[in-house]
Formats: structure tokens, C-alpha cells, sequence
């Protein structure tokens, strides 16, 4: 057995346990979700993409756990005027469970604001000119230290929610509990230096109760990498069990807004287990609630790609407004998978086979109960689960694989920006980690072709990259 298979060799030991389990409180599902269900497509501005969490890795931080959660999927770096901002009448949340039950013990909630100066010119001949507001969203160029030609600025706030105490992040450097976002890269012209803009809003922040973090919320490269297009287009890959690296990344071109927090690991686990399970949602105002502190959750995400190759189409919307302690009403969608079969159908005349095994326990085990002696923290609930007492390796030391590939510390144990999901569960749904008597296309090198791993991004705070600018002219 190779080493990144021993994590997962109690698998079959856990099987019937899983099973019994699912009469109480089976599984749901998580997407890496640009555009994964068809409620979530009407309000891209609370629609989760994707959700990270690990070790920090940044040399001197390895006492700390980055969570990231992106939003707005699909952003295209030109789209002004108004580009990106997030919704100030949401609220957007990361929800930790310390403790095992599939309920959130720490939540950590961030509210947006959007600020118009109203900035206005003087039109018109002497004597008689008329103030007239401007169309666009700056005047000029923008930079780390001046703003003043921005004419919308959004802030947000940041609370951390732990049962009924309810208390602010505050700027360590100021004390005050109000951050500003920087603004989308418009472009070179308006903004010639975005990444010292960028770093000048990035916050050392006092967490109530904890030891000093950091925070960024903004504008970022998209970090996801997936051959989108193909995928969806039945697998329309060109070589399925080829190159690693022959294919196109779909959204090379594309911005997201991330939320980034690094937390304190003892701000976050619990004396009884070090492992500990995540998951962000979106909520919006119930219809109708007349000022009333009534929510909807309209978007919600845990481990990667789930909700869009997993869940069935009718219950994607149903997912996202879920909650892990309700998850046993998806329970068939992971024990009996319908990706693998549709792999046979497309590719069956080369000899793929999907598994046969039934109930998965071993997909049970990657996303609904952690990994025996990996993850594994006690609950049956869909989330992404970090074993924080499980050193982080620096990002050269990372294989892009995770646990199938060696290394303990990345996927399914949390998250980091360079593991390549998409491989990743198109070996295991194809049976990675079964017998090869129940998977006979269990070994195969399945991949969508388009690489990630973790040269793709900064080895330290906030690790994802500039985003990209709406206007390349000029050198940055």
C-alpha cells in the first residue's frame, strides 16, 4: 500500500459504523461553486465559489489556520463601472464546529457598506457652470496612501460570534472595528501599483478572547483552476488519462472576492479534539420580516465540487440552504454516486468501469466523517475538516495530491490553494481507494488537464495573487 493510501486503509473497518450512522444524520454536499445551483444564479453577489482552510505555511506563522472563502464567481476584470461589490443587506459567514456535533461553535461574520462621495465637476461655461455628479467609480489615480479620486468606498465589519457573545475584530494598529476593502482592479492607469494598495488593507486584527490575527477581504486572482468548459460538456476532455498539464485553466481570466482571515489554532480548537470542520454560507433578509433579525441562507460550502458533480439538480438549491445537522436528507447522493457511472458511460469503450461497492464508504469517509486517523473529529455532517495538530509542509514540500499523493497535510485534511481537487476526486469517485476487485478503473491518472498546485501562489499572507487588471495598458 503507498503512503498516500495508508490514511485511509481503516476504511472498510468504519463502513458499517457510517452506514448506522446515516439512519441519524447522513450526508449533504459542497461545491466548489461557480454557478452550481440555479437559485444561486440569480444572486451572483452571495454566491460562494470556493472555501480554503489549512496551516499557514508562511514561514513563522505555523501556529495559525487561514480560512478563506470566495464570492462572486466568474468576475471579468473589465466589468465596470460598478465592478464587484459584495451585498451590504447580506451577511456572509464562516462557521467553525470545535467540538464534533455539526454545529457551529465559532462564527466569524462579515457585513459590507458602501460609502458614495458623490464626487462632482464643475460643468459648463464661467459664470454659469452647474455641479454635476460623475458617471464612473474614480477620477484618478488611485494609490496605497490616497484615495480621495475614488468615488464609492466599501468597508465592512467583522464579528465573532461564539453562542450569545457577540464582539467585533478591531485594526490592532487603531482599535477600530471598521475595515476598508480595497476596490476591484479597474486598471494600470487608476491604479499603478494594486498590490501596495492592496497590502496597505490588509489588517492585523485583535480577536476578543484570542491572540492577534490577520485579515484581507478583496479582490483576488480566482485561485480555483478547472477545465470548466469541457468538464461540463460531458468530459469533453481530450485525453481524460493524459497529460496533467495539457489543458486550459477556464478561469485564467477571472477574479473573485475573498474573504481571508488567519486565525490563532487555539482560537479555534477545542481540548477535545485538535480536528476541527468548516464550512462559509451567504444569508439574505427574509421577505417580509419587517426589520426583524429574520435570515435566509441562500449559498453554502464546505470541501470542493460536491454540489456541482454530486448533488442531483433538483436538490442543489435545497443544499444551499442547509445546515450540516440537517444533512441525512442527501444521503444517497454520497453512498451511491452517480458520477462514476456517467464516467462509464462516456469513456466505457475504453474500458473504464465505475466502482462497485455499495454504500461508498470511502467517499463517506472523505467528505461526511473525515479520515480515520487523518480528520475524522466524531460528527456525520458534510464539511471541510483540518486536523490542526498535523504540521503544514512549506509550499515546495507540497504534493499537489494531498493525502492520495503523500502528504497528510493537504486535501481532504482542509484545504490549500495548490492541491488540485479536481484530480483529486476524479480518482477517488472512480475508486482511488477501493480494492481493485471493486474498482477496476480505481488506478487510473484521471485529470481534466488543467494543473494547479502551489507555485501558483504567494508562500505567504494572503497567498492568493493580484487580481488581474481591467486594463493590461501600462506596466504596473
Amino acid at each position: 500500500m503507498s503512503a498516500g493510501r495508508e490514511p485511509f486503509r481503516r476504511i472498510g473497518l468504519v463502513a458499517s459504523l457510517v452506514a448506522a450512522a446515516f439512519v441519524a444524520l447522513p450526508f449533504a454536499t459542497s461545491a466548489s461553486s461557480h454557478r452550481e445551483a440555479p437559485g444561486i444564479t440569480k444572486k451572483p453577489k452571495v454566491d460562494g465559489t470556493d472555501f480554503y482552510m489549512f496551516r499557514s505555511y508562511e514561514a513563522g506563522r505555523e501556529g495559525f489556520v487561514t480560512l478563506v472563502a470566495d464570492y462572486l464567481p466568474l468576475q471579468d476584470p473589465y466589468g465596470g463601472p460598478n465592478y464587484f461589490m459584495l451585498d451590504p443587506d447580506a451577511r456572509y459567514e464562516i462557521k467553525v464546529d470545535n467540538d464534533g456535533d455539526a454545529r457551529e461553535d465559532i462564527t466569524f461574520r462579515f457585513r459590507f457598506r458602501n460609502q458614495s462621495r458623490s464626487i462632482a465637476l464643475p460643468i459648463g461655461a464661467p459664470g454659469s457652470q452647474v455641479s454635476v455628479p460623475v458617471p464612473v467609480i474614480n477620477v484618478g489615480p488611485i494609490s496605497a496612501g490616497d484615495n480621495s479620486a475614488l468615488n464609492v468606498v466599501e468597508s465592512y465589519t467583522v464579528e465573532i460570534v461564539r453562542g450569545d457573545d457577540k464582539r467585533f475584530l478591531r485594526n490592532a494598529a487603531t482599535g477600530e472595528a471598521r475595515f476598508e476593502k480595497p476596490v476591484d482592479n479597474i486598471g494600470n492607469k487608476s491604479l499603478p501599483d494594486y498590490e501596495a494598495y492592496a497590502v496597505a488593507r490588509t489588517y492585523n486584527v485583535r480577536i476578543p478572547g484570542c491572540q492577534d490575527g490577520r485579515l484581507f477581504a478583496g479582490q483576488r486572482k480566482d485561485p480555483f483552476v478547472v477545465n470548466l468548459g469541457e468538464v461540463f460538456d460531458l468530459v469533453n476532455v481530450t485525453n481524460p488519462l493524459g497529460p496533467v498539464d495539457a489543458e486550459a485553466d477556464d478561469l485564467a481570466d477571472k477574479n473573485v472576492t475573498s474573504l481571508i482571515l488567519e486565525v490563532p489554532i487555539a482560537c479555534l480548537a477545542s481540548k477535545r479534539t485538535p480536528v476541527i470542520g468548516a464550512w462559509t454560507t451567504a444569508s439574505l433578509p427574509r421577505d417580509g420580516s419587517n426589520g426583524l433579525d429574520e435570515w435566509v441562507q441562500v449559498s453554502r460550502l464546505g470541501a470542493p465540487l460536491v454540489n456541482e458533480v454530486v448533488i442531483g439538480l433538483k436538490d442543489k438549491d435545497r443544499f444551499n440552504a442547509s445546515e450540516p445537522k440537517f444533512d441525512a436528507q442527501f444521503a444517497s447522493y454520497v453512498t451511491n454516486p452517480t458520477l462514476p457511472a456517467i464516467l462509464e458511460i462516456l469513456f466505457g469503450g475504453a474500458g473504464v468501469k465505475a466502482p462497485t461497492l455499495f454504500p461508498r464508504a470511502d467517499l463517506v469517509a472523505a467528505f461526511l466523517t473525515g479520515v480515520p486517523g487523518v480528520n475524522a473529529n466524531g460528527s456525520v455532517a458534510e464539511m471541510l475538516r483540518l486536523n490542526t495538530s498535523t504540521a503544514p509542509k512549506p509550499a515546495a514540500a507540497q504534493s499537489n495530491l494531498g493525502v492520495i499523493g503523500g502528504d497528510v497535510a493537504g486535501f481532504p485534511n482542509g484545504r490549500r490553494p495548490g492541491d488540485d481537487v479536481v484530480d483529486i476526486e476524479l480518482r477517488v469517485a472512480m475508486g482511488k481507494l477501493l480494492p481493485a476487485a471493486n474498482a477496476p478503473s480505481g488506478q487510473l491518472p484521471f485529470t481534466d488537464g488543467a494543473l494547479v498546485d502551489a507555485s501558483h501562489f504567494a508562500s505567504s499572507f494572503p497567498y492568493l495573487r493580484t487580481p488581474l487588471p481591467g486594463s493590461p495598458n501600462g506596466t504596473p
